[in-house]
Formats: structure tokens, sequence, C-alpha cells
């Protein structure tokens, strides 16, 4: 299960937000819509809600989006509000268990067209030692210490009814193999959407780092998304880092990235508002002592990319960074879609626009599979501006 658990203490050692106060403010509707209920709607059990929602139209105008788990499959639809899911299925991992295969667990996380036809993703591939004999951490610890992330690419020509993984796949990785002693998740993790900015395309992960690497959120660009050592990680001046597979030649380190404030992880999704300009990115985070005084889901504006404003809360909720013990349901994975978007990737929203979001029941002090995708009304106004 794609898991967020995360270190406290390094993303507070990384947060210095812009001082400035968001230039436009989002308020979250009442009503709660249901888009996609297991029990109702699924292929079979591997079909629940368990990452960011993605979506985009294809050739023939209509839309596909990723939402699910593992056994990837699309919903499609006319609209976002007629969307099916369809049982074939478009990418699967082997559970290989070759760390330098990056065939273990995979999820399409992120995806760019600019036809229709040819499909860009970008994939959060999971390797996790605990279950394949590799991994010296005790039984306890084991899921999140033996826990080995990288993104890497897949590509698809017919508008998205099938992926391949490419040959040379990495997007980006630790700069180091997958150890059975590592004692921690390791890696990067749970990329935003791509959008597109200037002729270049761009999308945030966030790493858990390394020794010469802090904690925190790296923006990436490329001019062609669809070939994975296109993509590198901002310095804090230009995009120069690229990351090499670490089960290739050896290569040097490579530079640090700069951390994105005030992310404490990836955005779940970036969006371009229409007219204004304004990016806008919405966060789940866990309660600190800086920026998020409560947990649940924030958001934050910029005019580049790389610096953003302080972040304001959306949706007070326990996330899957919280302590489950005492909820009925945890709430996780969140999006932002426009039914109006102009862009065929979903990238740019009007002053309306949904909050899509996965709930999950609480079993004990346990999330559990019980999920369910849900949508929101969001409205966006720039500050000042009446409603």
């Amino acid at each position: 299960m794609m898991r967020l658990a995360l270190s406290t203490s390094l993303i507070l050692a990384t947060c210095a937000a812009q001082a400035a106060a968001p230039a436009a403010r989002m308020t979250l509707g009442d009503e709660t819509q249901t888009v996609f209920q297991p029990p109702r709607d699924a292929c079979d059990g591997n079909d629940v809600p368990d990452v960011n929602p993605r979506a985009f139209r294809d050739a023939d105008n209509t839309i596909a989006m990723f939402a699910l788990h593992d056994v990837n499959r699309a919903l499609r639809g006319k609209d976002l509000s007629h969307l099916k899911l369809d049982c074939k299925v478009v990418y699967r991992s082997s559970f290989s268990a070759n760390p330098a295969a990056y065939d273990h667990q995979s999820w399409i996380a992120a995806t760019w067209t600019d036809n229709g036809k040819d499909i860009a993703a970008i994939i959060h591939h999971e390797f996790h030692g605990d279950r394949n004999g590799l991994c010296n951490i005790p039984k306890d610890k084991a899921g999140l210490g033996c826990w080995f992330n990288t993104l890497i690419a897949a590509n698809s020509t017919d508008g998205g009814a099938s992926f391949h993984k490419l040959s040379s796949p990495v997007v980006a990785s630790s700069p180091f193999r997958q150890d059975v002693d590592q004692g921690r998740h390791r890696g990067f993790f749970n990329p935003s959407n791509i959008v597109s900015s200037n002729g270049y395309k761009y999308f945030f992960s966030n790493t858990t780092g390394w020794p010469g690497q802090q904690y925190g959120v790296c923006l990436f660009r490329s001019a062609e998304p669809g070939k994975p050592n296109s993509w590198s990680a901002f310095d804090g001046k230009d995009f120069s880092i690229r990351y090499a597979d670490p089960y290739g030649p050896p290569q040097p380190l490579p530079a640090e990235c700069k951390p994105i404030a005030p992310f404490p992880v990836a955005p779940g999704a970036v969006v371009r508002q229409r007219g204004s300009g304004l990016w806008l990115a919405v966060v789940q985070a866990w309660k600190d002592d800086k920026f998020f005084p409560v947990s649940g889901f924030y958001y934050a504006t910029s005019r580049d990319l790389t610096t953003w404003s302080e972040p304001r809360l959306l949706f007070a909720t326990r996330t899957l960074f919280d302590n489950a013990c005492g909820a009925d349901r945890l709430n996780s994975y969140p999006s932002i879609l426009d039914e109006q978007a102009k862009t065929r990737n979903f990238e740019d929203v009007g002053e309306d626009a949904w909050l899509y979001y996965a709930s999950m029941r609480v079993d004990g002090c346990s999330h559990t599979s019980d999920r369910t995708l849900v949508r929101r009304k969001i409205t966006i106004r720039a500050e000042g501006q009446v409603r």
C-alpha cells in the first residue's frame, strides 16, 4: 500500500516560506460527491483509491483518470462527472525480487500528453526488501525500514490503453542501492501532477534525503517529459541536477536539490488559474509548530513555482500522516481538477473547481482499504475580490 509516513523533525528543518499572504483564497463547499466506491464500482479487490487523482483528455476527447492502486486501471468517461472504471489493466508490476528491475510495485502517479495519443507517465515505484529476504530490520520496523522508492518512466502510444516501462526508466533515485540495513524508507516519493510553463514541463517530488541532501520537496523540469533522463532538479539557481540509476555504472554524487518551502511533502496537485496566471498548490500536512496549526489539506500560491506563499488551511482533517486512533475516517491524496479546464492535462482552473481526495475507514488504530474517492467544490477568488 502506498504509505506516507515521514519525519517531522527533518521537515521542520527545511520549512522557510515566503512571508506574504496568498494572493487568492480557496473556499471549500459542504456537499461531498462520491466518484468511486469499490463495492459498487471496482473490477476486483485491487481497485481502491491510493494515489492523487490525475486526468487527461485522449485524442478522442475522452477523459482518463488514474487514482487507484498498483494494478493500474483508468476511470474513463466523457467528462469528470461521468467516469467509470475500465477493467483493462494498463500497467502492472510483477513483484520482482530484483530491485534493479524496477518491477516490484508501481503506481501511475503523474501523466502528460500533448496530443492525447502519446502519454508520458511518471511511476511511483516501491521496492520492499522485507518481502524478498533483502532486509535485516526487525519485523516491527520492517515496513518503513526496508522500503526503497524510485520515480521511473513509462510511456503509452495508444492514448493510455497500455503503458510500457522504458529500458532505462529512472527519473529520480537516491544515489545508492537498496540496502538490507537501510533502517528507514529511502528515495523519491509521490510526484505531483505535471504542469507546463515557458516551453518546459514541471513536477514536484519529495525525497527522504541522504548525506549531502536534506529532506524536502524537489522541483523537476524537462523539455521532453517522455524521456526519463531529461528530467533535472532545481539546485536553487538552475535545473542542473540529474539522477542516475544506482544499479548502472558508478556516477558522481549529485548536487543537492533545493527544498521548496513551505511544502512538507510534494503537493497533491499544482494548477494555474486562468486569467491571473497564479499557481495554486494543495498539500496534505500534519500539525506542527510553524506552518500547520492543525492537520489537514492546505493551499499556497506562487508566480514562478519556486517561491510560495505561506500555506492556508482548506480542510481540517486527519490524514495518513496522523495517528489514526480514535478516528472514524482519514482523508488523503488531495488533487484539484476543473470540469471546464482548457488544457488537455487539466493543469488549469477557473474560479470554480473540484477538490478530489480519498476517504478511508479506520479500524482501531489502523487505516484500511475500505476507501472511497470523493470530491467537493472549491471556489477560488483573488484576494479582496467580492464573492
